[in-house]
Order: structure tokens, then sequence, then C-alpha cells
């Protein structure tokens, strides 16, 4: 991947007698560096020893504004595994035309002087970090992404932490609707479903209609037709097929899924029949709310599947 100044044809090299970095070595004030028509060449020489992943940025470009930052802060956990590069395409537009930057951000990984793979726009950290798993291991102790802090709170029952990481991640990635799903999702947990609803109205018709949109609505379904926990424990020991599905009803509104799917699978075993075919009905609305790749909607569908067929 030669770049060449465009007006004589010249390789744009700097002296590259001094020793190259080796992978891992690379001190901190060297982790991350700015680039331009001067010192690319040298860049992707560099890359024969330590793999680049360049920065292709300018600074009317809000999003990258927000990338950069992740980008820096992931160079610095990874120590030197591969170099940071940022180009400004703005002052080196030559550059960047000979690199097929069309629209920023552009990031393009480097290694061997050849390009092994590239993505465009802000995404957010946890992507990244899935992105660069494909090519580096993890650093050891890395830090939780916001994400990962978000979806612990909540598991927690820290609904106010998981609260504020998402609409701060709302603020960085506007654009990125599964946020605001997310947010949703703690909203219901709040028993706040007003606003979850509001929240979900205001999506994208296509991100409306998603199972991950679809799953939080019927998590709020759940919280609303369920019975109380007082009508549950009048139900006492009774077993017939009405006591059955409320107390399902129940344990998936609680969250209690396994057991829930356990309860709507029995009684679709024994009376298919009951409310219209509630007990199917149910099932699926829970594999919904769980989500397509969930473990028990994975089980479940297929212990549904063999019941039926």
């Amino acid at each position: 991947m030669a770049i060449v100044d465009p007006n004589s044809g010249e390789p744009l090299t700097q002296d590259t007698s001094a020793e190259q970095p080796a992978q891992g070595d690379i001190p901190d004030e060297q982790l991350i560096i700015d680039v331009d028509r001067n010192s690319i060449q040298q860049v992707l020489e560099f890359s024969m020893q330590v793999p680049v992943l360049l920065d292709c940025w300018a600074p009317w470009c809000q999003p990258c504004k927000t990338l950069t930052p992740v980008l820096e802060k992931l160079a610095r956990e990874y120590r030197g595994t591969f170099l940071l590069a940022k180009l400004n395409i703005e002052d080196n537009q030559d550059i960047a035309a000979q690199l097929g930057v069309r629209s920023v951000p552009d990031v393009k990984l480097i290694s061997q002087g050849g390009l092994v793979d590239q993505f465009q726009g802000a995404l957010p950290e946890k992507e990244i970090r899935e992105w660069l798993g494909r090519y580096f291991p993890a650093p050891e102790e890395a830090p939780a992404s916001p994400e990962e802090q978000a979806a612990e709170a909540l598991a927690t029952g820290d609904t106010a932490t998981a609260g504020a990481l998402y609409e701060q991640l709302m603020q960085q990635y506007p654009q990125h609707y599964p946020y605001q799903v997310e947010l949703a999702r703690v909203r219901v947990a709040e028993g706040r479903h007003d606003e979850a609803r509001n929240i979900l109205d205001s999506l994208p018709p296509e991100e409306r209609d998603a199972a991950p949109a679809r799953g939080v609505r019927a998590s709020i379904e759940f919280t609303e037709e369920a019975p109380s926990r007082e009508e549950i424990a009048s139900l006492g020991d009774r077993d017939d097929s009405e006591a059955r599905y409320k107390r399902a009803l129940r344990q998936v509104a609680d969250g209690d899924y396994e057991a829930g799917l356990e309860g709507l699978l029995e009684l679709l075993k024994s009376d298919r029949a009951y409310g219209d075919d509630a007990a199917r009905k149910t099932l699926l609305r829970v594999f919904d709310a769980l989500g397509a790749d969930h473990p028990l909607t994975v089980t479940y569908r297929r212990k549904l599947f063999t019941l039926l067929y």
C-alpha cells in the first residue's frame, strides 16, 4: 500500500533507518500518533512489524469526535498490540483519496503493508471491541464497556445506574437504536410503563417492529396481565388449568422465565384447549420477550416443536 506524491509520483517516505517498533514494545507516547503526508509511508512500513489502526477523521465530523476517544482508550488498553494512527483527511486530501476514504469516520486495519479490514461510522465501543476481537486477543483485565456496565446494573436491580448509562450512550450514538430499546427495558423494570411505551413508539418503524422492541412490549404486557402475588397466594393448592396458567404468567412477569416456560409447556401438554390455546400463544410471546437467541428460547422452542409435531 505505497503512498505517493500526486505531483511528483515519488514515494512519501522519511528516513526509516531507526529501529522499527516491535509488537507490545511501543512506549506510551507512541501508542497513538498523528500522521500526515510526510509520515504515512513510514507508518505503513511500521505495519510490517506492528498492525496499524488508521483512524481517518475530519475536524467538521461530529461522529469522529465520538469515535476517536474510544479508539484512543482501546489503544492504551491493548498496550502496543496495534498502533493507532490518526489521519486528518481535511489536511491530507490526496492521501485520503489514495486510501479510498469517501466518508468519515473511516477506520482501517493495516498489517504487513496491506488492508486487512475496515469499518465506517462511529460504532459503539462494544462493537469495536468485538471487531478487534477478530484479530487480537482481548487485553487482560480489560474494563467493562459501558454497555456491559449497564447490562450488569440492570441485572442486579440498579436501574438508576443502568438508565443513566443508556441515556449517555444514546447521546453519544443517537442513531444506535438498541440503546433506546434497552432504556425502555430499564423503564419497565422501574414500573414506568408509559415512558417505556413512549420510547418504543419513537423508534423508526423497522426498529419498532423488530424482535428486541417487541420483546420489551411483551414484558410490559406480561407485567400488566399477570395476577397479583396476593391472587396467586389465594389459589392455594389448586391445580386446574386456570391456576396453572396464572402461576406461569406471574413467574414470567417476575422474570422467572424458565419456571414460567415449563409451566406453560406442561399446561399445553395437559390442556391445549385452555383459553383458546393460551399456553402456546403465551409461549410464543415469551420467546419474543427473551429474543430468538436466548438459550431458554432455543430450548423451549425445540420442546414446543417436538410436542406439536
